[in-house]
């Protein structure tokens, strides 16, 4: 089971010659954390993970791509659908009918039954 994700400012830090000359201990923190910031002169490079978090993140990305692009193709979808009735024939002559009635309608509006 993957641990929550911390902010990156609240991450251990491990300098990167710590790392290349403690990688056991690196390891052993990135188990008992989840994550360990890498940092060269004090700013932080790269974050490690380990594998199980890594694969989390990949499978909510793709997640979330799928979705997004779910949302596209409905929106593609639905501007295609409002276009085709812009198109279609007559739909010039509608338009410049209602321009030309400058708001007056030819029926009196109908509020609802119960009003």
């Amino acid at each position: 089971m993957t641990t929550a994700l911390l902010e990156l400012d609240s991450l251990p830090r491990q300098s990167a010659s710590q790392v290349k000359n403690k990688w056991g201990d690196v390891v052993r923190q990135v188990r008992e954390v989840g994550s360990v910031a890498i940092t060269s002169h004090s700013a932080v490079e790269m974050v490690l993970v380990d594998a199980a978090t890594y694969r989390q993140l990949t499978t909510d990305m793709l997640a979330l791509k799928a979705r997004e692009q779910s949302v596209l193709e409905d929106l593609t979808g639905r501007f295609n659908a409002r276009l085709a009735v812009l198109q279609a024939p007559g739909a010039q002559q509608q338009v410049a009918g209602l321009f030309d009635a400058r708001g007056k309608s030819a029926q009196r509006p109908k509020a609802g039954a119960t009003f």
